[in-house]
C-alpha cells in the first residue's frame, strides 16, 4: 500500500465515480481503476461497488476513508512544515487573486519571495472570487487568494493571512488629523463603499451592526465596483470609506488621504486559500503559501 493508491482511492470516493476522480487527478480511467484495484489486491477485500449511478462504499472502504483523508492532511502539513527548508525549487506557479489581494498585498510580497526562490516562475491572474474559482474547478489555476472563505464541495479554504480595515478620510476633511475619532460620529458622514457582496464591504457591515449600528442610517452615497474607484470618489471629496491601508499607501505618501483609528473598533479579516480538496498543491504552491503565513499581519 502506498500514499498515492490512497490518494486515489480519497478521489474517487469523494468524486462518486472512476471518471470524475480520473479528470481531477489528470489521470485516465484505466489507470484508476488499476490502482483501486491494487489497492483491494493488497487489503484482500472489496473496497467500492459500482451501483447504477455512482461508486458506493462498502463497509471496508467506509472504515479506510478517513484514514485516506488523515494521509492527505499528513502530507500538506509535512509539505508545509518542510518547505521553509527548500530554496531551490523551480516551476512555475499559478494562482489567482481577489482585488484588493492581487493589486495592493501580493505586489509588495512578490519581490522578496522571487529573491528567496529565484527559480519559481509566478502567474498572477488578478479576477473576482466566483472567477476564481471556476479556473480552479477547472484545473487552470493551481490556488487562489481571496477574502472570504469559499463554500464549495470541491474545494478548501483556509486562512493564511490577516488584514485590517481602517478608516480613509480625504485630506482636509473635518476629521482629518484627529489620529482617532469615535465610531457614532463617524457613521453621520456620507460613505462611498465598495458594492454590496464584497469582502470589504462584509467586514465593514458585519463589524457596525455588531456594534448596534443600523446600516441603512449611513449615508452611501456612491458604491463602486473596485477599490481604484472608491479612492478617487473619497479624494474628490465625496465621501468615507473602510479600505486596507496597503490599498492607499501611494495617496497617503503624497499627502491626498490619511488613515485613522476607530476607538475600541477594529475592523479585522482573514484572507483565505483555496485549493481543490482532491489534488495535492505542488510544492512551490506550498512554499509560497507559508512565505506568506509569515506575513500574517499586514501593516
Amino acid at each position: 500500500m502506498n500514499y498515492h493508491q490512497l490518494h486515489i482511492f480519497y478521489t474517487v470516493a469523494e468524486r462518486g465515480s472512476f471518471s470524475a476522480a480520473a479528470q481531477a487527478l489528470h489521470m485516465t480511467q484505466p489507470a484508476v481503476t488499476m490502482q483501486i484495484q491494487s489497492l483491494e489486491d493488497y487489503l484482500g477485500c472489496k473496497l467500492l461497488v459500482r451501483s447504477t449511478k455512482r461508486i458506493e462504499l462498502t463497509e471496508a472502504g467506509e472504515t479506510l476513508l478517513p484514514f485516506a483523508h488523515q494521509s492527505m492532511q499528513l502530507i500538506r502539513e509535512t509539505e508545509q512544515a518542510m518547505s521553509r527548508f527548500t530554496f531551490m525549487l523551480e516551476g512555475r506557479l499559478q494562482l489567482g487573486a481577489s482585488l484588493t489581494i492581487g493589486e495592493y498585498v501580493l505586489p509588495r510580497l512578490l519581490g522578496p519571495f522571487g529573491r528567496q526562490y529565484p527559480h519559481i516562475s509566478i502567474v498572477l491572474k488578478v479576477m473576482n472570487t466566483s472567477q476564481i474559482v471556476d479556473e480552479i474547478v477547472n484545473h487552470q489555476l493551481n490556488f487562489g487568494l481571496v477574502e472570504a472563505p469559499v463554500q464549495h464541495p470541491d474545494l478548501v479554504s483556509e486562512a493564511v493571512m490577516e488584514d485590517e480595515l481602517k478608516l480613509i478620510v480625504p485630506v482636509g476633511h473635518i476629521l482629518s488629523g484627529r489620529g482617532q475619532v469615535e465610531l457614532e460620529e463617524v457613521v453621520s458622514y456620507p460613505f462611498v463603499l465598495r458594492e454590496k457582496g464584497s469582502g470589504t464591504r462584509q467586514v465593514m457591515e458585519q463589524e457596525l451592526e455588531r456594534r448596534g449600528i443600523d446600516l441603512g442610517q449611513i449615508e452611501t452615497v456612491m458604491e463602486l465596483g473596485s477599490t481604484g474607484a472608491v479612492k478617487s470618489a473619497v479624494e474628490a471629496g465625496f465621501g468615507l470609506t473602510m479600505l486596507s491601508p496597503s490599498s492607499v499607501k501611494h495617496e497617503v505618501a503624497l499627502g491626498l488621504m490619511e488613515i485613522l483609528d476607530i476607538k475600541d473598533v477594529t475592523f479585522k479579516r482573514q484572507f483565505y486559500s483555496v485549493h481543490l480538496k482532491s489534488a495535492l498543491l505542488p510544492v512551490s504552491a506550498v512554499t509560497f503559501l507559508t512565505f506568506l503565513r509569515e506575513h500574517k499581519l499586514l501593516p
